[in-house]
């Protein structure tokens, strides 16, 4: 099954967290946060404006972006989990 976001939504796929902390500390499951960062899966068209065309779309499939810990909703294509997130929940793109 695939998915296409609409308006100015972005799929995005979590990255996986380091096992370890920057001190060399391995990680329990539940001392893991949740990641904030992921790669742009697929894109919607972009906010329908005043005019009625849309307009463009900041990010890219394949772009690796930064977004709030708790923000988007989560769901389950193929076995995988995804984020879909507002083009506006996202703070910013890692070049």
């Amino acid at each position: 099954m695939k998915l296409r976001p609409l308006h100015d939504n972005v799929l995005v796929k979590r990255t996986e967290e380091e096992e370890t902390s920057t001190g060399g500390i391995i990680l329990s499951g539940s001392a893991k946060e949740k990641p904030s960062q992921g790669e742009v899966v697929a894109v919607g068209p972009g906010k329908t404006n005043d005019s009625g065309s849309a307009a463009s779309m900041n990010v890219s499939v394949g772009d690796t972006v930064i977004f709030g810990q708790y923000g988007g909703n989560e769901i389950k294509l193929n076995g995988e989990d995804y984020l879909i997130l507002s083009e506006k929940d996202i703070f910013g793109v890692v070049e």
